[in-house]
């Protein structure tokens, strides 16, 4: 095991504002894996400077070593968490699944330490799958839709680079509305929307093409794949 990399960025820790806060400076983490998800949560955890760097501790160990991680004392507290890609740039979303020995107070207490890494959310243990197919799958759905939005500009006669460009911007602009004025997805929809103008015509492309049901289809196939790969 070694400390986290000193690459990763960090803030200037605050001042301890509450008893929570002070409990955290003395808080050990450990991450078994490192891939994306342990780096981008680590990430949001040292940002928060309410844990320092020397605290988070990394392992990746072998197949062959996995076992023993399974053989956890009767009485420890588990928290399933399940995050997404986004969380690498502190914009993810994450959901809290506690265990029966995990009370408020571990919720609390793990919510505050993961919230510099985006939304995160607590539900029970059967919420997970269908988290993973939202939100940690959906994440490359959209960026299919991404893709098909410049590739249509790009067959409109606009150049491949400048089409990504915008299509990025465009999805990021219309997430941060849906997130930021708490509206439903149908009202923002109907302000973009006028009487016969070219938001209602390619609305109906889209419906037309079967989206709205290969969407929904896609989070169901990744939910059911979750379930069963839980079953393993």
């Amino acid at each position: 095991m070694n400390s986290l990399d000193n690459s990763l960025n960090t803030s200037d820790s605050p001042a301890v504002k509450n008893d929570m806060n002070e409990g955290m400076c003395q808080l050990k983490i450990g991450f078994i894996g490192a891939g994306n998800m342990a780096f981008g949560i680590a990430q949001g955890i040292l940002t928060s400077g309410k844990v320092p760097p020397t605290n988070i501790i990394v392992s990746a160990p072998s197949m062959n070593n996995l076992p023993r991680f399974q053989l956890l004392p009767v009485d420890t507290c588990l928290i399933r968490i399940m995050p997404n890609l986004p969380c690498i740039l502190m914009e993810g979303a994450l959901l809290l699944a506690c265990g029966s020995r995990a009370g408020q107070e571990e919720e609390s207490l793990l919510k505050n330490l993961l919230s510099p890494c985006g939304l995160v959310e607590t539900g029970p243990e059967h919420w997970i799958d269908a988290h993973t197919g939202l939100s940690g799958s959906g994440v490359a759905f959209v960026y299919v839709f991404a893709e098909a939005l410049a590739e249509g500009a790009v067959k409109m006669g606009m150049p491949s680079t400048l089409a990504r460009r915008i299509a990025a911007q465009t999805i990021l602009g219309a997430g941060v509305l849906l997130r930021d004025t708490g509206k439903l997805p149908a009202e923002l929809k109907a302000e973009v929307c006028t009487p016969g103008g070219t938001t209602i015509h390619g609305l109906h492309a889209l419906e037309k093409g079967g989206f709205r049901a290969a969407a929904m289809g896609a989070v169901e196939a990744a939910t059911e794949r979750a379930r069963e790969l839980g079953k393993k």
